[in-house]
């Protein structure tokens, strides 16, 4: 074992007794000048899927921590889960969640100025992303406010983990050995270099995205003045005025008018229900007397309305488009878009500019995840404890004022990742995207992803036995008191089952769900679809519940045992959902009893249920789920992790941020690449990065064809927020990837069904110039931020060669280490070591350390 002691105890230093531990202006001093850092010894120990790391507390003050068992703990978050260990007189354990503990025992030799404290640790599968390591650690003692440890209160994983280097630290330990390759600059450009196109003359204004069914558009140019007129059918008044407020911001304002014979450029804005076309399609034609803007119906105007702006330039003379025709229609009318709040909270702000560039994209579904185990999102009226406690980690592990602290908040309640929705924040949602043609689609995660919910609950039922109230305690209670059930989620929860045997949980539900309805209805519409979760229920859940018990006697419900309790669930909540006249959704896992069987669909008392199909790992034989769902009479929206999670790091490298359990990267291209309609041609790798040849052999049986082709409703991008903070990490995660959805949830590609590998290169090469050219921009002007790829890099006798995975960028280099950045002269670069990065306007890419380290 590693010796922990480097230093000799200085002899002004102050000793703290094991009795009066530390004061408030001693806790901070301690945790201002000492550090704690974590770092990854090896991912390849003995036994596959697990890695070796170490914590380090670097005592760095002139304090010393005392010998023995003493009153203060060091608490830190990281989401590998830690068993219990006693190790060097101290013991770490597992709190909730990413929380863990260190704590003295009588066998602590004390820890003097300038000592540090090593611990090593084992722990599941792999840690290979900065970003899996959270920050915030703190030092608390009794009766003290907790301290967070300065060099971990950052953004700046630098400052608190060790560098991941060497190939022991970065290769993960599969079974098979891992096969994907932690990206260098020199791989990079390789792979830049067969897929950029070498044309460099190619117009991509007029390729809009997503692409038309079908356009033909012109040479010749119309100019847009402030003599053309905005005309429009009366139903389509809203369309009109988001149309003219959309030019105003490009500096030109346009009048309005229902009729006006007199004006001789005309923007007409109307629908025609006989249009030969699918719902929402539109036909857009471009004249220099009139632009009609014809939609099947009043999405279909709307989405002509986006590809009109899209077509817009700028030119020495004003606002220009080109003269022609477009005829367009979707390809899926569930073109979605899930975003996470409840981990991590952002603000209305980010959500509102995510909606408008879903609408800029023509996605019309946005599915808000409101709930989780680490936060509660939207206010509820009458149940205030939802918020008060529910929308904010801190430290008190009574859990009476807050949610314990989570995924790098730290102790304190102003921390990263806090807050909700009130209800006019999210009645503002609702109307800015219902004026956006998008379909709000709520998720209150139940039963599993439930503790926000619990926790606030529990704290209401403390708060009404106190006032003497034990009959409205009870009555929205989702926990059943004397369970003694033992399971651990896969977030490593122990707590976070929602009491499915309960009937106050099934009060809970529609509490909530009526509060949502009126919500909607005072935003002027209807709540169609509620999204119940449904998702990785921990095992173990209920064993233990007398509640369920008792449950069991009952042999009208015609359930027996636990086995049975998921499927109860559903039937209530399907049931519950068809009385309010609504659609029931759910992830893939909350409607089936195994990996291939599905709840019976006859049993579900709703018309209508919506799956989302998002486990398909292939090695893990549950790929098929969307197939059987959908062939079992579910309706189905293709969400596959593989593909479609955009918490997954652009490429691999550890300075990427996200989780990689599903695949190791999703850059721009494979997303773009996804498709809808061949799910098992998708299959490409498995998750150590051996290629897939036969994936029937690989899950060991034959995979079930889609029979009922109807009930695949479209696709849907997700991003999770475990490790997103900020609003600026969350855009860099979505953008530009959400682009690509965009492109195949709307257009189907020839080459999807004809296997042409070269037409989907021409065909990602005029996406990709179109995304540098235009949509970066018009991502920049709408305020939002988005991720560029770093440059690739390849030495060769000339010098220095760059390039991007995106055409057109900018490349900088610096050799000041950053501190000035200029255009990179290859011959004057050769033999020094300097930094690389991609630019395009205010926004650069991450730099990349030349000579070619990874």
């Amino acid at each position: 074992m590693r010796q922990y002691i480097f230093g000799l105890l200085a002899l002004s230093c102050q000793q703290l007794s094991a009795a009066t531990s530390f004061t408030q202006q001693q806790l901070a001093q301690f945790a201002s000048q000492s550090t704690l850092s974590f770092a990854v010894a090896q991912q390849q120990p003995t036994t596959p899927m697990q890695f070796n790391a170490v914590i380090t507390l670097h005592n760095g003050s002139t304090l010393a921590l005392p010998e023995g068992k003493a009153d203060w703990q060091v608490y830190f978050h990281l989401i590998r889960h830690i068993d219990t260990i006693e190790l060097l007189g101290v013991k770490i354990e597992h709190v909730q969640g990413d929380l863990h503990r260190i704590s003295p025992t009588e066998r602590f030799a004390g820890l003097t100025p300038a000592q540090q404290l090593s611990l090593p640790f084992s722990s599941a599968p792999w840690m290979v992303s900065y970003s899996d390591f959270m920050p915030r650690a703190f030092i608390t003692a009794k009766g003290l406010t907790p301290e967070i440890f300065a060099n971990t209160n950052t953004e700046d994983f630098s400052a608190f983990v060790q560098p991941l280097i060497s190939p022991a630290q970065l290769q993960r330990n599969f079974a098979e050995g891992e096969q994907v390759a932690v990206v260098t600059p020199a791989s990079r450009f390789k792979r830049n270099a067969s897929l950029l196109s070498d044309d460099t003359t190619s117009d991509s204004s007029a390729r809009i995205i997503p692409a038309p069914l079908h356009a033909e558009l012109l040479p010749q140019r119309v100019l847009l003045t402030t003599d053309w007129q905005i005309q429009f059918d009366d139903a389509l008044k809203p369309e009109a005025n988001y149309l003219q407020q959309q030019l105003q911001q490009q500096g030109i304002q346009l009048r309005l008018a229902s009729h006006d014979a007199s004006a001789k450029q005309l923007i007409r804005l109307s629908t025609t229900p006989e249009l030969e076309l699918a719902a929402e399609g539109y036909q857009l034609t471009i004249s220099e007397q009139q632009i009609s803007l014809n939609g099947k119906d009043s999405s279909g105007t709307f989405y002509a309305i986006q590809s009109l702006l899209a077509l817009l330039q700028n030119s020495s003379k004003g606002l220009t488009l080109p003269a022609g025709k477009i005829t367009d229609q979707p390809r899926a009318g569930w073109r979605g878009m899930h975003y996470d709040m409840a981990r991590n909270f952002h603000g209305k702000a980010v959500t509102l500019r995510l909606i408008d560039n879903m609408a800029r994209h023509k996605l019309n579904k946005l599915h808000l995840h409101l709930t989780e185990d680490e936060g509660w999102r939207l206010q509820i009226p009458g149940l205030p404890e939802l918020t008060d406690i529910g929308a904010t980690r801190c430290f008190d592990l009574s859990e009476q004022k807050c949610l314990l602290t989570q995924l790098g908040t730290g102790p304190d309640a102003n921390g990263s990742g806090n807050g909700y929705y009130t209800t006019a924040d999210f009645i503002e949602i609702l109307r800015y995207a219902t004026a956006r043609h998008i379909e709000v689609i709520p998720e209150i995660d139940l039963p599993g992803h439930a503790r926000a919910a619990i926790i606030a609950m529990k704290a209401r039922y403390n708060r009404l036995m106190a006032e003497g109230n034990a009959e409205e305690a009870t009555q929205y209670l989702l926990s059943d008191p004397d369970d003694t059930s033992v399971y651990l989620s896969v977030q490593n929860y122990n707590d976070n089952s929602a009491n499915v045997c309960l009937p106050s949980t099934y009060a809970f539900i529609e509490k909530v769900l009526s509060e949502l309805q009126k919500m909607y209805q005072q935003a002027g519409i209807r709540l169609g679809t509620f999204h119940m979760g449904g998702d990785e229920v921990a095992k173990g859940s209920w064993e233990g519940s007398p509640a369920c018990q008792q449950l069991f006697t009952q042999s009208s419900n015609n359930i027996s045992t636990v086995a049975d309790l998921k499927p109860y669930f559903v039937s209530r909540l399907a049931e519950l959902t068809q009385q309010h006249k609504l659609v029931l959704a759910g992830w893939e896992d909350g409607l089936m009893y195994d990996q291939q069987n599905t709840f019976e669909r006859k049993k579900l008392k709703n018309k209508q249920i919506i799956a989302n199909a998002w486990d398909n790992i292939w090695e893990w034989g549950v790929a098929d789920r969307a197939y059987r769902l959908a062939n079992n009479g579910y309706q189905v929206v293709l969400s596959p992790a593989t593909h479609l999670y955009f918490d997954h790091p652009h490429e691999a490298h550890p300075q990427e941020r996200g989780y990689y359990w599903a695949t190791r990267y999703a850059g721009i291209d494979k997303v773009f690449g996804f498709m809808p309609d061949n799910l098992y041609a998708n299959a490409d790798t498995t998750r150590s990065g051996t290629s897939i040849t036969d994936l029937p052999a690989l899950v060991g049986r034959a995979l079930p064809e889609l029979a009922q082709p109807e009930n695949i409703l479209g696709i849907q991008g997700q991003v999770w927020s475990e490790t997103i903070r900020t609003e600026q990490q969350l855009e860099q995660m979505i953008y530009p990837r959400m682009l690509a959805l965009a492109e195949r949830a709307w257009h189907k590609a020839a080459w999807e069904d004809t296997g042409d590998n070269a037409g989907k290169l021409r065909d990602w090469q005029s996406f990709a110039a179109r995304l540098s050219n235009v949509e970066l921009a018009r991502l920049n002007d709408a305020g939002s931020s988005f991720y560029l790829p770093p440059p690739g890099a390849q030495l060769g006798k000339a010098g220095w060669q760059f390039n991007t995975a995106l055409p057109h960028l900018t490349i900088e280099c610096s050799t000041d280490n950053g501190n000035s950045w200029h255009a990179c002269n290859t011959a004057k670069l050769a033999e020094q070591s300097f930094l690389a990065r991609s630019r395009q306007g205010n926004t650069v890419s991450r730099a990349v350390k030349l000579p070619l380290t990874p």
